[in-house]
């Protein structure tokens, strides 16, 4: 397999008004283009939470560990239909609740990303396609003995810090279920 350098995303502002077009290949060539993206959390009601393995042939973070599911929105496609699409495709995942989370502006070495994160808590059959390289659920203690010795991806680790990390009093709402029901140290 092969990403599409060709796929046509949404190019936006910050506040993710759509101001253009661009290819895939465009966006990942170090323009710094900015494209929306969407990340689901997926959590068990255990607290564990799942992680995709990015297969060796994807342009961007290949081999690494990344969140559940993470794709781009397609031209003309919504941020919830995004979200369901690449739920069924990369996990084959369907019927979820997820919850929308504070979104942010993501810059790497090669592109910046509007992302739209959510999470959700899923106890049922989970089927990794093609798309990722397998997966499976990590402990919270896992995650943590991980970051920074490039098991995982700078973007996860990040984001990851930013809504599960934060002292319980700082972090929004909606971002305390699934973080909280992980196993404390």
């Amino acid at each position: 397999m092969k990403d599409n350098e060709k796929e046509m995303l949404p190019l936006v502002d910050e506040r993710g008004n759509v101001i253009g077009a661009a290819t895939r290949g465009e966006c990942h060539s170090g323009s710094m283009y900015l494209h929306p993206v969407v990340h689901l959390h997926v959590f068990n009601s255990r607290g564990e939470l799942f992680l995709q393995r990015r297969p060796s042939w994807k342009d961007i973070q290949p081999d690494k560990w990344d969140t559940a599911v993470g794709g781009h929105v397609d031209l003309g496609e919504s941020i919830e239909q995004a979200l369901k699409r690449e739920a069924q495709e990369e996990l084959g995942i369907e019927g979820f609740e997820a919850e929308r989370l504070q979104p942010y502006v993501f810059e790497g070495e090669r592109e910046r990303e509007l992302v739209y994160p959510h999470s959700c808590v899923y106890d049922g059959e989970i089927r990794p396609s093609q798309e990722t390289d397998g997966g499976r659920y990590w402990s919270r203690e896992e995650i943590e003995e991980a970051m920074g010795k490039g098991v995982l991806t700078p973007n996860f680790e990040g984001e990851y810090r930013r809504l599960f990390l934060k002292p319980l009093a700082l972090r929004p709402k909606s971002t305390t279920f699934a973080g909280d029901n992980l196993t404390k140290h």
